[in-house]
């Protein structure tokens, strides 16, 4: 299962690239008032998919039992929802006297607002052996955006409601009845989330291929490359610090969940909110650009540091088996 999952990821990258690609050779089919009629099929349909599909497969059991671990939850919600965008606001005022393109700076912050994965850092802290510490507040990401954005903020909260909530809400309801079915034929919702989002994906850059004024340099490109690879291995570091030093109360599974779900950003959740937050804007392409090479990265990061973090884990834990005391 841990197979198949990486390939659907390796899969998805590809089709990323592709869907770029052909957003780039034929942006027409994909463009508002086009073809595919992307500010109905996308900003509704599509949106609205991804999430009922989430509903479906989201085990609440599960979620509440994963509740019980309260300061874990604490601390990921606090480190991704405050100190995370925080630090990158700071760092970013910086970097805005470089000649880095505006807009993937304003890419960067979007990064910092989004909620961690329930995908790859789950699949990473399981591949592990830790715990799953996963809260998503989406109230807080959407205040965090919405103020950054030219678009009303009632508007932003209307139509994130409908297309996020309702169908989340629909789904778990759905799921109520159909679980048993569910268990048994384990539909492939990773796989339709993500044909979703690469059809999500195209059309934001087939809307940014059709616009002649909009130009990406290669220079500013490889500096966010480069600043999101030291982004999360610094962060991850810190991570780490944070939670194994003296008295912080966390065992070494608590830490392996605290450096995955604290470091890693969902791009499920994060273009489609993008795509409601800048609607119609002209950068919205240049924007989500830092979030598709974040996910990749994430993934990448997390892949080769997955061995050695396991053997740290497994060494630690024998060292307090064999310094607890016996009865």
């Amino acid at each position: 299962m841990r197979l198949l999952e990486r390939m659907r990821k390796e899969w998805f990258m590809i089709g990323i690239v592709l869907a770029i690609a052909g957003a780039k050779l034929e942006p027409s089919i994909g463009v508002n008032g086009g073809p595919l009629k992307p500010e109905i099929t996308v900003s509704y349909i599509a949106v609205a998919t991804i999430f009922f599909n989430s509903g479906l497969s989201l085990k609440t059991e599960e979620l509440t039992s994963a509740l019980v671990h309260i300061k874990l939850h604490l601390f990921i919600q606090i480190f991704t929802l405050a100190f995370f965008p925080a630090t990158i606001w700071l760092f970013l005022q910086l970097l805005s006297i470089t000649p880095i393109n505006e807009w993937l700076l304003k890419g960067l912050q979007t990064v910092g607002c989004m909620p961690p994965p329930v995908s790859s850092a789950v699949i990473l802290t399981k591949a592990v052996g830790g715990n799953e510490g996963i809260v998503v507040t989406p109230l807080l990401l959407l205040l965090f955006l919405g103020s950054s954005s030219s678009v009303p903020f009632t508007s932003i909260f209307s139509q994130l409601f409908m297309t996020v909530v309702v169908p989340l809400i629909i789904g778990q309801i759905v799921r109520r009845y159909i679980k048993d079915w569910l268990e048994r034929k384990k539909p492939p919702f990773g796989a339709v989330s993500s044909c979703v989002l690469l059809t999500i994906i195209y059309t934001t850059f087939c809307d940014t291929f059709s616009n002649p004024n909009i130009d990406l340099d290669k220079f500013s490109l490889l500096l966010v490359l480069f600043i999101i690879f030291s982004i999360q291995l610094s962060f991850m570091l810190l991570t780490f610090l944070f939670s194994t030093r003296n008295n912080s109360g966390f065992t070494p599974a608590d830490t392996v969940a605290i450096i995955f779900c604290s470091t890693h950003k969902s791009l499920t959740l994060g273009i489609p909110m993008l795509k409601i937050v800048f609607a119609g804007h002209e950068h919205l392409s240049l924007i989500s650009v830092p979030l598709l090479i974040y996910h990749p990265v994430q993934i990448l990061l997390g892949s080769v540091l997955v061995p050695t973090i396991k053997s740290w884990m497994v060494s630690r834990q024998k060292g307090v088996k064999l310094t607890r005391p016996t009865v």
